[in-house]
């Protein structure tokens, strides 16, 4: 094993064990080092590869710690990598939205709060009559980020927060180029939250699945008509198909 795997690998031994716990600050570096067998050059590469992923916080002249470690922490590593999918690969984070997103629509109309369920109306009338693309697509975002967050599972909302990114351009695409997408989205969107403000956690479900899936099918089917993604991805068919 390359030393500093090894190094990350017994620092991550010391926080799973309860050793180092959220909060706790690492000793210093040079008995660290001699403790754990490594050197401190292999110390301080694992110190700072966990600290790219938020396992731990190095402090400047205060010291390093072990990070709360709360999901919506540790999971922010994901949208970071999800960042470099090639745009072929799309359909399969539509696919794992399409399990997750009806899920926490359902779990929404069971957990979410009133004073959450009124913001989430507001999101929706805070949007006008003749709204433009990215004033729809900046709705979208916020509207199923107030769902995840109201689903009351931190793991599940910093998942669907994490895969928002690319799925997200292809909202936009399908915007620029389907006759009625826009509408429909608010229609849809409209009805996932009537199901989650009548608690009924299946309707939610149901209309969950039928609004990603319908972008989902939408995509397949214009990737199945017009072939492969060219290299640079969305971004030649966005200015093919814009007005």
């Amino acid at each position: 094993m390359p030393v500093t795997d090894e190094a990350i690998e017994k620092i991550k031994a010391m926080i799973v064990s309860g050793e180092l716990r959220p909060g706790s600050r690492l000793p210093k570096e040079s008995d660290l080092a001699e403790r754990l067998g490594l050197s401190r050059n292999s110390l301080r590469e694992a110190v700072k590869a966990l600290s790219i992923i938020r396992v731990l916080d190095v402090r400047q002249g205060d010291g390093t710690y072990v990070t709360s470690l709360e999901p919506n922490l540790l999971l922010d590593a994901l949208a970071f990598v999800v960042d470099f999918h090639q745009d072929n690969t799309v359909l399969e984070f539509l696919e794992v939205r399409r399990i997750m997103e009806p899920a926490a629509a359902a779990m929404a109309a069971r957990a979410m709060s009133d004073e959450d369920i009124a913001a989430l109306r507001q999101v929706l009338d805070s949007l006008s009559d003749d709204p433009s693309l990215e004033e729809l697509i900046d709705n979208d975002l916020v509207f199923h980020r107030g769902i995840a967050a109201g689903s009351g599972n931190t793991v599940l909302c910093s998942l669907i927060e994490g895969l928002s990114g690319p799925t997200a351009r292809a909202r936009i695409w399908r915007g620029l180029t389907e006759e009625g997408a826009v509408e429909r989205t608010r229609l849809q969107h409209r009805a996932i939250f009537e199901a989650i403000a009548g608690r009924n956690p299946q309707l939610a479900h149901a209309w969950a699945t039928v609004h990603v899936a319908g972008v989902e099918q939408w995509l397949r089917n214009t990737l199945g008509a017009a072939g492969p993604l060219p290299a640079d991805g969305f971004q030649s068919r966005w200015t093919t198909a814009a007005p």
